[in-house]
């Protein structure tokens, strides 16, 4: 989802969402590396970014006005009805306009909406970065699960050169989203998206969204916009390349979905449980007739059905174990609802490692 306010050729007021499968169909469409507009060009880059990242990508592009007042982001919600609710994760750049605590509520009420309508996503989204030692320190808080802010872009390359060559009264961010909605999307569920062996970014210098370069900012500033659950891309001595710090959402960080690898994983569990029981609905249910109890083989059938798609994840290994858990002894003649109780097992990541050595006479 990308906020200008210039359509590019294959666009229309009418037709501003359009599945986009390569870079080829986004250049036909009007997205092309030396367009006019300065915005098309870094939609540009963003596109490539992307496919650079998951050239296998099912990816929708939708390109809305910005919002001349306080912005609902109603235009997410569209986009999960055109693509008929396939959207798993929704890269949202808004490059002109600042991070604050109304965006973020905004950003996650159209999550709640989704996640009420069983069309869940996680939410990407990149704002403007006009002094990354300023950002809000106390943005995330709990239950904002579901949404995460990348302040990360490229300080090199094609990303240096749009930035430099940004209008200097605005002097929107680039941002590395398109890296961020790549990886995001080639990761399974359960594996967060810092994952060094796995996951290198195409980032050549890491910078942030002002334009100032990692390199070049003080190790406490960057605790803190990690503490802050920021999402920007770092390095490691001795190692090429570059990663994301980790996969914050901008949930409390005792939450049990405060990375996005939780929250998806979970949205897989919930749809995948849904698509199996979905066909049960307005089924007889058998009780026994001396104590009003669901029947055994109801129960069973029920918990079979529901374990189908945990199963499946388990042994993709992305579950670490499931329990679907039905109370017999539900009043179902009355309430015409059969509650079941799930808990899953997650896969832990690996954020920290400590490793003791020393010296001794003999191993």
């Amino acid at each position: 989802l990308f906020y200008g306010s210039t359509l590019p050729t294959g666009f229309t007021d009418k037709t501003r969402i359009q599945a986009v499968s390569t870079i080829e169909t986004a250049e036909k469409l009007g997205i092309t590396a030396d367009a006019a507009a300065w915005e098309t060009r870094v939609l540009h880059y963003i596109l490539t970014s992307i496919f650079n990242s998951n050239p296998a990508i099912s990816l929708y592009v939708g390109i809305f006005k910005p919002a001349t007042n306080a912005p609902t982001f109603a235009e997410i919600k569209k986009m999960q009805d055109y693509a008929g609710g396939k959207i798993r994760q929704c890269g949202v750049w808004n490059g002109t306009v600042e991070l604050s605590a109304s965006i973020l509520t905004s950003l996650k009420a159209v999550h709640n909406t989704l996640e009420s309508q069983d069309r869940p996503m996680q939410i990407l989204y990149a704002p403007k970065v006009t002094d990354v030692t300023s950002m809000p320190a106390e943005l995330a808080g709990a239950n904002q699960y579901g949404v995460s802010v990348i302040i990360g872009q490229d300080g090199a390359g094609v990303a240096a050169e749009l930035y430099a060559s940004a209008d200097n009264s605005s002097k929107a961010s680039v941002s590395g989203l398109g890296d961020l909605v790549g990886i995001c999307s080639a990761a399974a569920v359960n594996e967060s998206i810092a994952w060094v062996e796995k996951y290198p970014t195409g980032i050549a210098v890491p910078a942030f969204g002002d334009g100032t370069l990692l390199r070049d900012l003080d190790r406490a500033v960057i605790e803190a916009l990690d503490a802050s659950r920021y999402l920007f891309f770092v390095t490691y001595d001795g190692f090429a390349g570059s990663f994301f710090n980790d996969s914050h959402t901008m949930d409390a960080v005792t939450s049990d979905f405060a990375y996005i690898e939780a929250v998806r994983t979970m949205d897989k569990a919930c749809r995948g449980v849904r698509t199996y029981t979905l066909p049960k609905l307005g089924r007889p249910l058998k009780v026994d007739a001396s104590t009003g109890k669901l029947a055994t083989y109801v129960v069973e059938d029920l918990q079979i059905t529901a374990n189908k798609a945990l199963e499946d994840m388990e042994k993709a290994g992305e579950l670490s174990g499931y329990k679907v858990e039905i109370d017999p002894n539900q009043n179902v003649l009355s309430t015409s609802e059969v509650e079941m109780v799930i808990t899953n097992v997650p896969t832990g990541v690996m954020r920290k490692l400590g490793i003791k050595i020393g010296f001794a006479a003999s191993v």
